[in-house]
């Protein structure tokens, strides 16, 4: 009977999860239609999204065309480099999309969530030297120094509903920008100018407030606790934040003194009773338990909440801001401050189940138009997972106390973005002509025999140099 009983209710799971994402899908590409110029572009766009969404390993100009039933990557390509379509309108789209519909599950949930914008980059590493943006330096998606491109987002966060990718701008560096024949080569438009990643969260969260979205807390890591700019702005819009600073971030306890956060934590917060264990929220395998302090500067609006680890001792410190007229709790920072890893989250889903980082485009646009529809695709997915949530949710309670017996039946956990990919990928899997795959596969052969062959004229032209 518990067999019975569970498999009952994981397929009617699967069949509401794939209705209801294919309905958001519709959704959300007649939302973004009036972004393109001709309807058979609008059209490829959606077929773009069905292969990001699909079960491919690869997701790259070939075998997205492939996907999509093309007879060459010609049409994919043109898609991202030379189609007429406005990339920030229909970026703009799907973060207000995003945003509705997480909203929406709130709502049906609980009242009282925090919304969270969630600031990060994250990066791709590429070989050469002439894809726009590319430079050596540390990525953190290989843990090294590398060849690659980064990118700043915005995520946007529903504290116990869920989250979505709501904005995006590459970085770029100086001396691209300042090279006239880089710039030309990697497609970078005239007037674009050289923003730090701090300039370019400003730039995220201008245009979150153009489109409506308003945010509890500002969250993000030390390269943007660090930018006066972006905190000043923040501050100018009366947006309360919670951002990770560096140690060596000064404060000002009292009038007169100056103090680094490692420093004002030595002074300031001696002995056991500055500090109280408190929870940075739930994880998949319980509570975050961390030890808090809070310390006040001569600023009554700014404050400093240290966190530090119960095993390691290791601290790391947020500075905080609250505007006049509004309640200002420990609890609400920490909560805050617990919410930054969504984005985090959102990275892992795109790169492992959209192909974020999967981008074989060199040009500019091309590289930011790959990024929107997998930011779409995500939303979609994201937004689903987050209406059913409490629906497909039927987890037995955690247990209270170390020798409490497991349960008879644990339950199911709800529908995650990964399995609403899987099923929007099996409901959108289109029928192929009669031999496809054959054309694809003489396609590739002959591709590559042609790059070969070029490959080794050019060996030989260089051989011919040196010789000479």
């Amino acid at each position: 009977m518990f067999v019975r009983t569970t498999q009952s209710k994981a397929a009617a799971a699967a069949r509401i999860g794939a209705g209801l994402a294919r309905r958001k899908r519709i959704e959300l590409l007649e939302r973004l239609k009036p972004c393109f110029a001709r309807t058979g572009t609008w059209q490829h766009a959606g077929k773009y999204m069905s292969a990001l969404v699909s079960e491919l390993p690869k997701r790259n100009g070939w075998t997205i065309a492939q996907h999509a039933g093309d007879r060459s990557p010609d049409r994919t390509q043109r898609l991202l480099s030379r189609a007429v379509w406005d990339e920030s309108a229909a970026m703009s789209e799907i973060r207000r999309f995003a945003a509705k519909g997480l909203d929406t599950a709130a709502r049906r949930r609980r009242r009282g969530s925090l919304v969270i914008a969630a600031i990060d980059e994250t990066g791709q590493e590429k070989q050469g030297e002439f894809t726009a943006g590319v430079k050596r330096q540390y990525m953190g998606c290989a843990g090294r120094i590398a060849n690659g491109i980064n990118t700043v987002h915005l995520s946007y966060v529903r504290e116990r509903t869920g989250h979505a990718l709501a904005g995006a701008r590459q970085w770029i560096p100086r001396e691209h920008l300042e090279d006239p024949v880089k710039s030309l080569v990697m497609g970078l438009p005239l007037n674009l100018e050289f923003r730090t990643k701090g300039q370019l969260a400003i730039d995220l969260c201008a245009d979150a407030y153009a489109d409506g979205l308003v945010f509890d807390f500002v969250c993000g890591d030390e390269v943007y606790g660090g930018c006066t700019q972006l905190r000043e702005f923040l501050e100018d819009n009366g947006q309360a934040y919670v951002l990770r600073v560096a140690s060596s971030f000064m404060l000002t306890p009292v009038a007169g003194t100056k103090l680094t956060c490692a420093q004002a934590v030595k002074q300031l917060a001696k002995g056991k009773r500055c500090w109280e264990v408190r929870s940075a929220g739930r994880g998949s395998k319980g509570e975050r338990w961390y030890a808090r302090a809070w310390i006040g500067t001569a600023s009554p609006r700014h404050h400093l909440l240290v966190r530090r680890h119960l095993k390691t001792g290791k601290p790391a410190f947020h500075y905080c801001y609250v505007p006049e007229g509004r309640l200002l709790t420990k609890t609400g920072l920490i909560r805050a401050a617990g919410l930054r890893w969504p984005v985090e989250e959102d990275f892992e889903f795109g790169k492992d189940c959209f192909g974020l980082d999967q981008c074989q485009a060199r040009l500019y646009t091309a590289v930011l138009r790959h990024i929107v529809l997998v930011m779409a695709a995500l939303a979609i997915c994201a937004v689903t997972a987050a209406q059913l949530r409490d629906h497909t949710d039927t987890q037995a309670p955690p247990p209270v106390h170390p020798q409490q017996a497991p349960p008879g039946d644990p339950g199911l956990i709800p529908l995650t973005v990964p399995e609403i990919r899987r099923l929007l990928a099996t409901a959108l899997q289109p029928c192929y002509p009669s031999g496809h795959a054959a054309r694809w596969l003489n396609w590739r052969r002959r591709h590559q025999a042609r790059s070969r062959w070029f490959h080794h004229r050019t060996r030989l032209n260089q051989g011919n140099a040196l010789v000479s």
